[in-house]
């Protein structure tokens, strides 16, 4: 069955900071739209898949080994896989998330992703 999704609404209705909320799946890949403010984790690697991060509204910083790179609403970035980098959000963020199903933990998003 088709469904289409305004992810300005499904990002608008989740009330917890750091809560992913799954809307979709696409070949193996997860969905999900998420709110972020005032966080930066630890830097990761995603060893194999790629990850793309989509601001719906606000903007962040990913940092990267050479540096800080602006992300602002509107604007998407895809981190290749085997890339060290962290989010840096200090502003209310809202995001939407595409990454391989599984790439996502509790160590590389925070204590209260749930797979």
């Amino acid at each position: 069955m088709l469904e289409k999704v305004n992810l300005k609404s499904a990002v608008d209705a989740v009330d917890k900071l750091y809560v992913y909320e799954k809307i979709g799946r696409l070949n193996g890949h997860s969905l999900s739209v998420v709110n972020v403010e005032n966080r930066t984790l630890d830097f990761h690697v995603h060893e194999n898949s790629d990850e793309l991060f989509y601001v719906i509204k606000g903007s962040f910083h990913l940092e990267v080994d050479e540096g800080l790179i602006k992300v602002d609403e509107g604007e998407l970035i895809i981190v290749p896989k085997g890339t060290r980098h962290r989010p840096v959000v200090k502003e209310l963020t809202k995001f939407l998330m595409i990454e391989l199903d599984g790439t996502l933990n509790k160590e590389n998003s925070g204590d209260l992703y749930k797979s």
